[in-house]
């Protein structure tokens, strides 16, 4: 509760001239005792004066982002108006080597009325797994998905996924979605990471869904020919492959929370395809943007690629260093303004 001088100097004169202690008076008052004497010492000082409210604001926040920082920020948010406050912290860091929060972004963004309502409702798993993956290609997922080509009907895409960098290992456009083009995204899987050419103990296992492409015969006898095991989803319980294929029963307001298929689909279907080939290139355009720019929430702001080619650590390491020089720098600037 906030007090006006008069009443904090009326309190002071009851306390002065109460026959109890001051200690039980202030109980009868309800008053803090740490409060009493931090007023009675302001106001020995300076008199009544010292009982005025006082901003609890310093003139000069010692971290506050210079002006010209500011500036770069907003050109920054107007040059890539598809990124997040999130995701212009993190580029803002890498591109200027200059530390900036989200937080901060999100302020500066605000204040020039930069910031707007997400325009669609975005997926989010709402489950992990009990025991993560801790390395690259111990786990990947698996999921079909289908997008409309005007003229020509439906197509189905089919992906996987390195589950703990989230990296797109492999995908292929089909036409039907048989075991047949699962094991044929397989196989640019394998070929694509390496796992089909050198001898590794362990071959990645398969997450997938129950659908019949998946539990057909002919998919488990291609898995074991590989050496690679597989896990089944639980029965119409989509979160389990939530880094790929978002439950549709959770909304968020946060894109971090989307499955690969989503997040695809709320970029590539903002426009209509006449043509596969066009659908297609649409689709390998994302895919390199998804693997190596797009900075991801889960794995730390760093793109899939990153983690999956090992870069990661070094990267966070540079981006630590940025900060502390950053913090460093505007310390040694408060302190030469207030000398």
């Amino acid at each position: 509760m906030r007090y006006a001088a008069s009443e904090k100097l009326e309190i002071i004169r009851l306390v002065e001239d109460s026959h109890l202690s001051a200690r039980q008076t202030l109980a009868k008052l309800g008053i803090p005792r740490t409060t009493f004497y931090r007023w009675y010492d302001r106001y020995l000082q300076r008199g009544e004066a010292g009982l005025q409210d006082q901003s609890p604001k310093p003139k000069h926040v010692w971290n506050r982002i210079p002006d010209e920082v500011r500036r770069k920020v907003v050109k920054l948010a107007l040059k890539e108006t598809e990124l997040s406050p999130r995701e212009l912290a993190v580029t803002f860091t890498d591109t200027e080597s200059y530390f900036v929060s989200e937080a901060s972004v999100y302020r500066v963004l605000k204040a020039h009325d930069l910031i707007t309502s997400p325009a669609y409702i975005v997926i989010k798993a709402a489950s992990e797994f009990k025991d993560k993956t801790t390395a690259i290609n111990q786990l990947w997922q698996t999921d079909f998905t289908y997008i409309k080509v005007l003229g020509w009907g439906w197509f189905y895409l089919s992906t996987v996924l390195d589950d703990y960098s989230r990296f797109i290992v492999s995908w292929k456009l089909c036409t039907n979605m048989r075991a047949e083009d699962v094991t044929d995204t397989q196989d640019l899987a394998l070929q694509a990471s390496g796992c089909d050419q050198v001898h590794v103990v362990h071959k990645p296992r398969l997450l997938r869904d129950n659908g019949s492409s998946y539990v057909s015969g002919d998919l488990a006898e291609w898995l074991q020919d590989k050496g690679m095991k597989h896990s089944r989803g639980a029965p119409y319980h989509p979160q389990t492959q939530g880094k790929i294929a978002p439950s549709r029963q959770i909304a968020s307001r946060s894109p971090a929370g989307n499955g690969w298929h989503q997040t695809l689909k709320n970029r590539i279907l903002l426009e209509n395809y006449f043509l596969p080939g066009d659908l297609e290139a649409q689709i390998e355009a994302f895919v390199d943007h998804y693997n190596h720019q797009r900075y991801h929430e889960s794995i730390n702001n760093v793109t899939p690629a990153d983690v999956y080619f090992g870069r990661d650590k070094a990267i966070l390491q540079r981006r630590e260093r940025i900060k502390r020089k950053t913090l460093e720098a505007r310390r040694l600037h408060h302190r030469q303004r207030a000398a």
